[in-house]
């Protein structure tokens, strides 16, 4: 798949076998199963069950030619009606798990989340805050480069588009990405030498600290404590001042 990266088709509830499959449709074009089994590299069961279940979820379809099936991949753009109706249904069902939700239940002041899903959810939350602004430090090019520039960019429009300001204090590695970052409105960036690089990244937001590792196995603590934030807030500013633009 040349590299794609297929994750959001994960997150959609598509197996790897399913994505293999509509990808190799999208390739091959209109075809019988055979090519399908022959490009992909999957068993042919596997492929047959992919096919039965992408036709279910209105992402392939086929016509009959004779005994044969020839298939064909719908436009990549209908699945915003798939993730549309994903929403409904969701939708549906929201009311009865409010119900279920105990709202004595303690929340939970930290929280480990485990993989880019779990950073995705992390970053996601804090972006999502009502404190004043966002304040991080740490991080450096191997962070920047395991999650991409597009995956950072859209996590900061999240933070604009909620009206949170930022400041950032970065090391002078990723200066090309935090170029980017800058560019944006209500978004301020400082730099410290290249020896400041880390594979983690705090973040702090109202209450919130969050604490990102960006190793292979990546990671996360999020902590809920405005005392802890308070203090990781102070040593926040103390990079501040000693950062250049």
């Amino acid at each position: 798949m040349n590299n794609m990266d297929t994750q959001i088709l994960e997150d959609l509830g598509l197996t790897n076998a399913e994505i293999k499959v509509y990808i190799t449709l999208l390739e091959l074009g209109s075809t019988t199963a055979g090519p399908i089994i022959e490009k992909s590299g999957l068993q042919n069961s596997v492929v047959h069950r992919a096919l039965n279940t992408l036709i279910e979820k209105a992402l392939i379809n086929f016509i009959l030619e004779g005994k044969r099936k020839i298939y064909q991949a719908t436009d990549p753009s209908n699945f915003y009606n798939f993730i549309d109706d994903k929403k409904k249904r969701f939708s549906e069902i929201l009311p009865e798990l409010k119900k279920k939700q105990n709202p004595h239940r303690p929340e939970e002041a930290a929280t480990i989340y485990k993989g880019i899903r779990g950073l995705t959810e992390i970053y996601n939350i804090m972006v999502n805050q009502k404190g004043k602004e966002y304040n991080t430090f740490g991080g450096g090019e191997e962070c920047a480069n395991r999650m991409g520039l597009a995956w950072w960019m859209n996590i900061h429009r999240k933070r604009i588009a909620n009206k949170i300001s930022s400041r950032q204090v970065f090391d002078e590695t990723v200066k090309a990405i935090g170029g980017e970052i800058q560019a944006l409105p209500i978004t301020k960036i400082r730099y410290l030498s290249k020896e400041f690089a880390q594979f983690q990244e705090t973040v702090i937001v109202g209450d919130y600290v969050a604490i990102n590792v960006f190793t292979e196995n990546c990671y996360g603590f999020l902590i809920k404590d405005p005392k802890v934030a308070e203090g990781y807030r102070k040593h926040f500013e103390l990079l501040w001042k000693q950062a250049k633009s």
